[in-house]
């Protein structure tokens, strides 16, 4: 048993800052679970000179990340500065130097996350990554461990507390996008630049994380789906409270068999759906098990503190493998299946689909024979209107679709054609209805 496991901290910024304060205000307790002392040894930060929200010696600050990655007394290296340059090479030189790594780094390990667990197990080290997903949220060990005696059917996820906040206010206060997008990044829920939100990027990467542990299968991000919340409108959300359903920005993941689906975008839920009632910033992720049934884990997804749980309770776990000499032998890359992912031209759905169309008679036989055509099936359809709106086309109204479930490829090919009818003005909106 090590009396002292030495930490080297790569980035003091939010998170970094908050695994700063709980492996301080714990140390005594760790030390009584463990046997051994956590020491925070040195830290790699951008500027010295930075104002930050903890008081820190500077004697254990460096500017130089590698003297950390290099220190022969370093056990562990956690790794927050984000992006994938240089953190990528950091944590490789890290592994390849014999150290355990704990990263947060989600564009990491979804794209390159093969390579650092073969790094790994060459090297007989730990490579953790809970806080990857979800923040505070344990999924990734439960999902290696607690469920593994599961074959997984389905993941669906709210992982992006940003979008989860926008969709929040346009649904139970009204407000625009814009103006709900405003408020987050007022609050600092979203950046400046928010794309990597907004756009679904940053969902992208958990999902692709989930779907390769749940379907032991390598996912990388490349491979996922992706579709922002930017087109969703109040009158997208209005028309879905009028059918019982709300709209989420959804990761989501699908075992089917040989095939996998993995995908994020707007998705209609119904409201007594579990992830219906999630709101503001929180995050949570929706399990399906042969055995085990329905089961969802919920909690803050972002944040200081919280990701900062995961972050040192990654670094817990590893000193407990130092110390009974396991080291490299328990979160080992469980990817073992070749399995592909369908492309979403593939992909089987139910839609609502919005469009502007003439307010004449024989308009909605047009539309109707057109997705006869394609096989599309139309479960129900609403009009909205006539709109007071004038055009080469006269007074124009709103019709509301909800199709059965259909191939993507078919809905896509009846689109198109109804796009180019006369009569047709806009289609506004087409976004995925899960049933289930």
């Amino acid at each position: 048993m090590k009396k002292t496991i030495n930490i080297g901290l790569l980035g003091l910024g939010t998170i970094g800052s908050g695994v700063y304060k709980v492996l301080a205000k714990h140390r005594l307790d760790y030390k009584r679970k463990l046997g051994s002392t956590l020491q925070l040894k040195k830290i790699a930060v951008r500027s010295k000179r930075k104002k930050r929200p903890v008081k820190v010696s500077a004697s254990m600050l460096t500017t130089d990340p590698y003297s950390i990655v290099n220190d022969p007394e370093i056990d562990i290296v956690i790794e927050l500065i984000g992006g994938t340059k240089p953190a990528k090479d950091l944590i490789l030189k890290a592994l390849n130097n014999k150290k355990h790594v704990v990263t947060a780094n989600k564009e990491i390990m979804s794209q390159y996350g093969k390579e650092l667990f073969e790094a790994a197990n060459k090297n007989e080290v730990d490579l953790y990554f809970e806080a990857s997903v979800g923040g505070g949220i344990p999924i990734i060990k439960p999902l290696k461990d607690s469920l593994s005696a599961n074959s997984v059917a389905n993941i669906m996820g709210i992982v992006n507390g940003t979008t989860n906040y926008i969709l929040t206010k346009m649904t139970d206060e009204g407000w625009s996008y814009d103006q709900a997008l405003a408020e987050a990044q007022a609050k600092g829920f979203a950046e400046a630049n928010p794309q990597a939100d907004v756009g679904g990027g940053d969902a992208a990467s958990k999902i692709a994380i989930l779907a390769s542990i749940a379907f032991n299968s390598r996912v990388t991000k490349d491979a996922v789906f992706v579709e922002g919340i930017t087109s969703v409108t109040d009158k997208d959300i209005d028309y879905a409270a009028d059918m019982d359903h709300v709209i989420k920005l959804l990761a989501i993941a699908k075992n089917k068999g040989n095939e996998l689906e993995v995908r994020v975008h707007p998705t209609m839920i119904k409201k007594e759906h579990p992830l219906a009632a999630v709101s503001g910033v929180f995050n949570a992720i929706f399990i399906e098990g042969d055995a085990v049934g329905e089961v969802m884990f919920f909690g803050q997804g972002a944040g200081s503190l919280p990701t900062a749980s995961a972050v040192v309770s990654d670094c817990l776990e590893i000193a407990k493998n130092i110390n009974q000499g396991v080291t490299g032998k328990r979160m080992v890359c469980t990817c073992y299946e070749n399995r592909v992912v369908s492309p979403i031209s593939q992909v089987e759905s139910s839609y609502y689909l919005r469009m502007t169309v003439a307010d004449q008679p024989g308009v909605l036989a047009k539309i109707a024979k057109i997705f006869g055509d394609k096989k599309v099936s139309i479960k129900s359809v609403i009009q909205k209107g006539p709109a007071t709106k004038k055009s080469g086309r006269g007074i124009l109204a709103e019709l509301v679709f909800i199709t059965h479930p259909v191939i993507e490829a078919n809905l896509r090919g009846a689109l198109k054609g109804i796009g180019k009818l006369e009569l047709v003005d806009k289609i506004n909106n087409v976004i995925r209805v899960e049933s289930s």
